[in-house]
């Protein structure tokens, strides 16, 4: 009885998690403008919606373990990978300076 009530409860946080991490990389993929896909070499905001738009659709209607593995994957690779490379070609990231700044501010070199 106590492995049932651990594996239900095991079920519902890997569903919410899952399902979190997609609602998140399928927002920011929809956020990012289009043409910073193409200036970024990675593959079309069309392509990115439809992988993390089903994935997400997957995870709702249909939650078995393995679907929800591939969909993280794709998620994943996402979030790492492409968000990364929007970001930069975009302009974000920086919060301002100079990329010889420091925590406490410009790094002179000693001088």
């Amino acid at each position: 009885m106590l492995a049932n009530g651990f594996d239900s409860i095991l079920s519902l946080v890997t569903f919410l998690v899952f399902t979190g991490f997609a609602v998140a990389a399928f927002v920011f993929a929809a956020t990012a403008r289009e043409d910073a896909y193409r200036a970024a070499e990675k593959q079309t905001k069309k392509f990115w919606l439809i992988l993390l738009g089903v994935n997400l659709v997957l995870n709702l209607l249909l939650p078995m373990l393995f679907l929800q593995i591939a969909g993280l994957i794709a998620a994943i690779v996402f979030m790492v990978d492409v968000r990364p490379a929007l970001r930069q070609v975009s302009g974000g990231g920086r919060r301002g300076g100079s990329s010889s700044d420091g925590p406490y501010g410009p790094y002179n070199g000693g001088r």
